[in-house]
């Protein structure tokens, strides 16, 4: 047990510091809208983590028969992030007309909670992490649904 927790150590800290689409988002939240606000959009993205962990863990080998090199996947995963990039432009544009009122706004945590977990969820690179993961160190931990429950929740604990 020990051993499997020492074995998840560096791959929870390289993910950790990681750097991406929801690190710049977590960063932006933290600073216009709190520590709160960030731990709820956090908590979004550690659900899709969770998720794709479950995901990966029971479907690995169908699963990557299904998606590999989808160009489908890839283009839905590309249109959900330009939709979001133009509703955050937007957001930004109307913020600068307005710029003389400096109101403060109510935080929706759960509108931060699924915003966490949709940027995290829509990015196909996060799928193929934990993906990697499973086949890479699965074996090793002889894929032993206990020895892979205290691997995985060591990474995300760290």
């Amino acid at each position: 047990m020990f051993a499997d927790v020492l074995l998840a150590l560096p791959l929870g800290t390289l993910l950790a510091f990681t750097i991406g689409p929801v690190f710049f988002v977590l960063l932006e939240t933290a600073i216009t809208k709190g520590f709160r606000a960030a731990v709820t959009f956090d908590a979004g993205v550690l659900l899709a983590d969770a998720t794709f962990i479950l995901i990966v863990y029971f479907t690995t080998s169908s699963l990557l028969r299904e998606i590999k090199d989808d160009p489908k996947l890839f283009f839905v995963g590309g249109l959900i992030m330009m939709v979001y990039g133009i509703i955050s432009f937007k957001k930004t544009i109307d913020n600068k007309e307005n710029a003389h009122l400096v109101v403060p706004e109510k935080v929706n945590y759960i509108a931060l909670f699924i915003k966490g977990f949709l940027l995290n969820f829509i990015n196909i690179g996060v799928l193929g992490f934990w993906l990697g993961i499973i086949i890479v160190f699965g074996p090793k931990l002889d894929m032993n649904a206990n020895r892979i429950l205290i691997f995985f929740t060591s990474i995300i604990l760290v």
